[in-house]
Order: C-alpha cells, then structure tokens, then sequence
C-alpha cells in the first residue's frame, strides 16, 4: 500500500553524521510512514548477541569488515565513542593488495586474476602469522613450500581447433572455403575484363580519328596515351583485344568448374585447382595469397584425423601457486605500510585506545577482547591477538579474547534479539512524534546503539537590540554635519 507498517531496526556507521541519520529518518518517517525506527552499530548487535552470563558489560571491540576496521571501547555496556579508532582497512583492500601480487607474478594471466576470485583465496587459502618474520623464514625453507603451498585452478578450454570435427564438417567448410576463393576469382576477373574493355574502347576511338584525317586530334590523343607513333597504337590494340578475349574464356571456365565441383563427390582429396590446367598466374597466387586464412587447405590426401596432444599441460599451466601470498594479504590490517598506506595497525590501534583509560579500566577492558567481522575469520587471528595483548600489556596480567560464534551473521542476530526484546519498551525507539519535535538527527541511545550529540547552534542576538541599534544611528545622523565628521 505504500508504505511500512512495522517497526525498523537499522544499522548505521559508528559516529554516523548527524545529517546522514536526519536523512534517513525523513525518509522511513515521510515517505515509507513507518510507526518507529531504531538505530544501532552492527558490532556492537554482534557483541549485544554473544553476550554471556559470565561475561562483563565492559570489553573491548574490534569489528574488521570489507572496508574499514574499528576498535570500540564499551565501558558498562554503552559505547565510548569518544575513544572510539577507525582503521581504514579491511576484507576490500587485501582483495585488491593479493590481485596486485598474483597479477605480477602470473602476467600471463592478468585479465583471470580478477578481484572476486581474490576474495575466495582471502576466505579459502589465506591465514594470519602469529608470528610474520618468523613465518616468512619457514617459507625460505623449499621442503616447507612444498607441503604448505597451495594451488589454484584457473578455468581453462582444452579443445583445439578442427580436433572435433568430422570429416563431413571439414570436407562442407573446405567446400565454402573453395566456393569463396572461387567468387574472390571471378569478381577480380570481371574487374580486370571492365578496365581492359574500357581502355581498349578508347584506343579504338584514337585509331578512328587516324581513319577519318582529323590528324591534329590523333597526334594529341597520341601524347595523352604516351605513345610515339600509330604502329604502337595498333600493338596496344592487338594485345588488348587478345587479354579481353582471354578473360572472357576464363570466366566462362570458371562457371563450369563451379558447376562441376558442386556435383563432385570426392570426399578426402579437395581439388584447389578449380580452373584447370589453363590457370593463369594471378589466380595461382591469389590462392596463395589467402592460403593462411584457410590453413586446413592440404593439397595432400587426409590423413586419419588423431587427437593432437599440446605441447605442455594447459592444467598447468593455468594453476597458481599460493606461497606467501597465503599471508601477505591479511597481514595488511597489522602492518598497513605493507600497502603503503601511512595508518597504525590492529595492534597499534588497540594499545593507544587503552592507554587513554586508567590502569583499572584498561584491566576490564582487555577481559573481554571481542573479535567480529568478516575479516576476523582468517584462522590464527586470535592467537595473533592474544600474542599482541601479551606484548603490551603488564607482566602476569591477565586478558581473554574472543571471536563471534558467526563473525558475519551475528550483527544480524544481535538486531533480532534486541528488537524481540525491547518490543514493547520505548527505549531505543524513535516515533513520529520524537521525529516532529525533535527533529531527523534525533537518536535514542541504547546498549548497541551511537552516543547521541546534539546538534549546539549559537544563541543568536534577540531582535530588540538589533532594531534599537539602527534607530540610534538614525538619530545621531540628523545632527550637524561637522559634528558628524
């Protein structure tokens, strides 16, 4: 009927602008009618969903997706987005960073290696090093190479060309083939007999002018053809007359020979000689001339046709070796100046967010390391974490971390499990009435949701003062002149 008639649990960007949530809301509320809406961070749904009894509301959030990563302090189970860190990396930019590796090393195959076949070696082949100076010195190892290299199939076609044609199909393409040569003959030919017929006629005209006596206009024509004298002109005519008729003749061969190898039935020993014995150099090679374009033309008797084997494996030489590549790409969101991009890492990131807490806040925090995201499922990303944790925080502290039971579809079910529960509840739910009074930018906080800051606009200057201002200016200025200078 036009519009929605149901509630909305939308997702939106962690400290999304103002503006972008007002537009939002002016169209659920405008356009589609909808009752109420709430907005909530996907992650921290995903947090909200794998919540557990034992667990604290504080923790510390790291959401890697396909273009960015986030690293989200909750202190209490709201979100401090004051201290909240976006590393402009993700799933995307590793897609495009091994495209890059595998398109240099493989330039054969640029145009196979596209981006989506990237993004399943990212989800299929590709792991985090716990350690990555210490895992490319395995890599140097040829017999570690060997059982940890992988292999990929790039698609390929393996048939060649005539190896699966019958000899009926090859003699009817020889045939068309023999047909056109035939046709390319004959409308040379006709050109060739058009431009003798023409020059001919005009030497004829030239040898009238010498019959009739009008000699000044004959010895003119004589200087426009380049000849010196009529006995020339009457070889030129001769010879003409002679090519013309002899053109003439081949055509009229031609037709028949056409006629003939329709009716010929010989199917392993193709005639190339259409003509017979009476044919003339040009057409001899003109069929030379189009020889490379029919390259199944053998003069010889067929052979019996034999499956032609390559000369090296197609299969193989279709397949690329994943080596390094296996941890080149995901690495990028711990050393991003891998790609040259000038950002801190997941572990830099992570440090600097909780040295702005206090040591008893950074203690709570780090209890509850929680890792979303579909960049976060590459295996050893955990360990590599806690490894990191290990390194900077105090010794013999104490940190967990843990990874959603589903890193991608659990913000979708953190959504569901809030909007069942707070059904009923006003909290977290903008209507329309919050929507008129308040205005599109409006936002109820909840447990998943963005810190709410509205928008502090100047206090303006009250209008009283400001119309007392030019009066007074008005009144001064009906005064004396000098006065005024």
């Amino acid at each position: 009927q036009g519009c929605v008639d149901h509630p909305i649990v939308l997702t939106e960007a962690v400290c999304n602008p103002l503006y972008s949530r007002q537009m939002m809301s002016e169209l659920l509320f405008e356009c589609y009618q909808v009752p109420k809406v709430s907005y909530g961070v996907d992650s921290l749904y995903s947090f909200y969903h794998n919540r557990r009894q034992n667990w604290p509301c504080s923790g510390l959030v790291i959401s890697s997706g396909y273009q960015c990563t986030h690293i989200l302090p909750v202190l209490e189970g709201r979100l401090d987005a004051k201290n909240c860190k976006r590393i402009n990396l993700g799933g995307c930019q590793a897609a495009v960073y091994l495209q890059r590796l595998l398109q240099l090393k493989y330039p054969g195959h640029f145009a196979a290696i596209t981006v989506s076949r990237m993004e399943e070696i990212l989800h299929e082949h590709s792991y985090i090093a716990e350690d990555y100076i210490e895992e490319l010195q395995k890599w140097r190892s040829p017999e570690y190479y060997e059982n940890n290299m992988h292999k990929m199939q790039l698609p390929f076609s393996n048939k060649l060309l005539g190896s699966t044609l019958t000899s009926e199909e090859k003699q009817e393409r020889r045939q068309q083939q023999l047909r056109r040569l035939q046709e390319l003959n004959a409308r040379r030919r006709e050109e060739k007999l058009q431009l003798d017929q023409e020059r001919l006629d005009r030497l004829l005209y030239v040898q009238e002018l010498l019959e009739d006596g009008q000699m000044d206009q004959f010895h003119k024509a004589l200087v426009e053809l380049n000849m010196d004298s009529a006995e020339e002109l009457q070889s030129y005519i001769s010879k003409l007359s002679l090519s013309v008729e002899q053109t003439k003749q081949k055509i009229l061969q031609a037709e028949v020979s056409i006629e003939v190898d329709v009716v010929d039935s010989k199917p392993e020993t193709p005639d190339l000689d259409p003509l017979g014995s009476e044919q003339s150099l040009e057409d001899v090679e003109s069929i030379n001339e189009f020889e490379p374009l029919f390259a199944e033309e053998q003069p010889e008797v067929e052979k019996p046709v034999a499956a032609v084997q390559p000369v090296f494996n197609l299969a193989e030489y279709h397949q690329l070796f994943l080596g390094t590549e296996r941890i080149r790409a995901p690495e990028i969101v711990f050393q991003p100046s891998l790609i040259g991009e000038d950002q801190a890492g997941i572990a830099e990131t992570m440090q600097y967010v909780l040295e702005r807490y206090p040591k008893e806040q950074q203690a709570i925090l780090v209890q509850n390391v929680f890792l979303t995201g579909g960049n976060t499922m590459y295996p050893g990303l955990k360990a590599r974490v806690q490894k990191e944790l290990l390194e900077m925080r105090p010794f013999q502290s104490s940190f967990q971390v843990h990874i959603a039971s589903s890193p991608v579809l659990d913000a979708w079910y953190g959504a569901r499990d809030w909007a069942v529960e707070y059904m009923a509840r006003e909290e977290g739910w903008i209507t329309r009435k919050d929507y008129e009074e308040k205005g599109g930018e409006y936002l109820k906080e909840h447990c998943a949701s963005n810190v709410y800051v509205p928008i502090r606009l100047p206090k303006q200057v009250p209008r009283t003062t400001e119309a007392l201002a030019p009066s007074r200016v008005l009144t001064s200025s009906t005064g004396n002149p000098c006065e005024q200078a």
